[in-house]
């Protein structure tokens, strides 16, 4: 333990001393924060100073530490440091430490590091892929270089985008497996996921979706939905709907289907609380990308919901009343673009439009009026009417459709019926397991019939093998 306080003043001094009078002053330092503050302050250091005594402290518990130490190795610029920080960058639990890891390997601007670099261009962190991509960048115009470089403009992550697409250019704004606006790729059509959306999304193509429609998890309100905070659940659907975002075609429709949610109290101690679901999920999504179109209320029969009334029925006392809660939002989005509607439609061929347009009775106001479905298997079931109305409306035939949240499968059920194919996840295993049972979905034979594209249930690691 250091016996005197630690200032700037004895750090310099050890400094011009040598890189053996700055290991000392760490070796004797053996309290976290004196280490942190050593390594903080060294500064700039001589070409030939000796840093690698800093291999040692990437061992440290401390992640403060650990990133401190990867710092000064990367000042030093020493190639024997090269295997110590690879497996830092790989292996690290801290991705602050790993992504400055993968820094420090390019900032030795070496040849020697390629073959390391190109490795975490397929890591899962993007903060860890530019980091790779800014020292790959040094050797921009090397064949093997740009070959993989060039294959990150469609990157998910819109920051790896930017950065090669800034480099490189767009390329067309496409791989050469981009298909046309109306077409989409066979392996998504009537495909049902068993898995986190979140993974299968990843695992699918930019530009592929034409139509979204879900209803997400109620937070907290189900047996299978539980999360550990309302921000926890609200990141969660922010991650759903920015791949979303990146998955569906320039100019088309998400439709969200949600309404607040009260989280029942703990004793007649407590008060019950009631969260604002759509109203705060409505700034997320703009923010992501998505432009608001509009708001549709789904209203349902009175004696279809739960009565609030009871006590207020009795003692009538104002601050008590609470109305039954008849309605649903259904918010429409659109992808943010320069394009007009009509642009969208012009990519059709005119049988399409013409078999696709939607027929007289249609409902003409935001109000819509449907009653709710009830399953022994599910608690929250899309009305096959809803589902049917939002497809006629916001999609033509053989377009692409995405629930992400697919339930018991309704909506798959909906886009066969209206002769869209349909793409669905869902996490619940008992839920996916009905689907299968779902005669008009699952049955091979009803789609032999009806000249339909039989539906393929997959696990998650099985739709990635149809991929490959």
């Amino acid at each position: 333990m250091l016996k005197i306080p630690l200032t700037k003043d004895h750090l310099a001094a050890a400094k011009t001393r040598g890189a053996d009078s700055v290991r000392a002053l760490v070796r004797s330092a053996e309290d976290a924060k004196s280490i942190v503050f050593i390594l903080e302050n060294l500064g700039r250091l001589p070409d030939d100073f000796d840093a690698t005594w800093a291999l040692d402290l990437l061992q440290n518990d401390n992640a403060k530490i650990r990133l401190n130490a990867v710092r000064i190795l990367a000042k030093a610029k020493r190639m024997e440091t090269l295997d110590a920080l690879r497996q830092i960058a790989g292996e690290d639990s801290s991705t602050e430490v790993r992504r400055e890891a993968v820094a420090a390997i390019g900032r030795m601007r070496n040849r020697k590091t390629l073959d390391v670099l190109l490795k975490f261009l397929t890591d899962p962190d993007p903060k860890v892929v530019t980091q790779a991509i800014r020292g790959l960048l040094i050797f921009k115009g090397e064949a093997r270089v740009d070959k993989q470089l060039i294959k990150l403009r469609d990157h998910e992550n819109e920051i790896v985008q930017a950065m090669l697409r800034k480099e490189y250019g767009t390329g067309g704004g496409a791989s050469k497996d981009q298909r046309a606006h109306w077409q989409s790729y066979d392996y998504l059509k009537n495909v049902a996921v068993h898995g986190d959306t979140r993974a299968a999304l990843k695992l699918i193509p930019d530009e592929s979706f034409h139509l979204t429609f879900t209803s997400p998890p109620y937070y907290n309100a189900r047996d299978y939905s539980i999360y550990p905070s309302y921000k926890s659940y609200l990141a969660f659907l922010r991650e759903v709907f920015k791949l979303t975002h990146a998955k569906t075609k320039e100019g088309r429709f998400l439709i969200v289907n949600t309404s607040p949610v009260i989280v029942a109290r703990i004793s007649r101690a407590h008060a019950s609380k009631r969260y604002p679901i759509p109203f705060d999920l409505h700034a997320i999504l703009t923010a992501i990308g998505w432009e608001f179109i509009d708001d549709i209320v789904w209203v349902k029969p009175e004696a279809s919901v739960k009565n609030r009334n009871a006590g207020f029925l009795q003692h009538r006392k104002p601050l008590a009343y609470k109305p039954n809660a008849r309605t649903e939002y259904l918010m429409v989005y659109r992808k943010q673009t320069d394009k007009l509607l009509d642009w969208n439609i012009r990519q059709y061929d005119s049988q399409t439009v013409q078999t696709s347009k939607v027929g007289n009775g249609f409902e003409s106001s935001n109000v819509w009026k449907i009653d709710p479905t009830f399953n022994k298997t599910h608690s929250a079931v899309f009305p096959l009417e809803l589902c049917e109305r939002v497809l006629r409306y916001y999609s033509y035939e053989g377009d692409l459709v995405f629930d992400p949240f697919a339930g018991s499968g309704t909506f798959g059920r909906a886009a066969k019926n209206l002769r869209r194919h349909f793409f669905m996840t869902e996490a619940q295993q008992k839920y996916f397991d009905y689907m299968k049972t779902t005669r008009d979905l699952a049955d091979p034979q009803v789609s032999a019939i009806n000249h339909e594209r039989a539906v393929k249930f997959l696990t998650l690691h099985e739709f990635k093998r149809t991929i490959q």
